[in-house]
């Protein structure tokens, strides 16, 4: 699978290590930044990962910032993209069982490595199920 990964300063130390576990796991990873803890803009990298799936550049998107809010909404700005922050692996499942989310964020300072990584992998095995859960999802695509 083809992943966007994009952090801010806040996330990047998570950013680096979930690229590394996806790396690992045999997927396709377009990393977008940022490249260091330095300050910079969440909103800006936020939208680049939401922008690589709506386009088709990626699969799927995975954003981190400090607390994983900032990023997930500036990721939710973008049409067509579901982003859900979760902070645990029954979150994740249901985010993509009935929310067919196409984004997950993060916090880099609220969510440990391991538990993150545990997050990640429950939210990528997990598939949409479609029937109910497709009409409301089609209700916020036109939204």
């Amino acid at each position: 699978m083809k992943i966007a990964i994009a952090a801010d300063h806040g996330g990047y130390k998570l950013k680096e290590t979930i690229k590394e576990y996806l790396e690992i796991r045999g997927d396709e990873v377009l990393d977008l930044g940022t490249d260091s803890e330095e300050s910079v803009d969440y909103p800006a990298f936020g939208k680049a990962c939401g922008e690589a799936v709506a386009s088709g550049k990626a699969e799927r998107g995975i954003v981190c910032c400090g607390t994983g809010i900032g990023i997930s909404i500036a990721a939710n700005k973008v049409k067509g993209i579901r982003c859900a922050l979760c902070t645990d692996t029954h979150m994740a499942e249901m985010s993509r069982k009935h929310n067919d989310s196409n984004v997950l964020a993060l916090g880099g300072r609220t969510t440990e490595n391991k538990k993150a990584l545990d997050i990640v992998a429950a939210w990528l095995n997990t598939d949409f199920e479609g029937g109910r859960h497709q009409r409301r999802v089609d209700m916020l695509d036109s939204m």
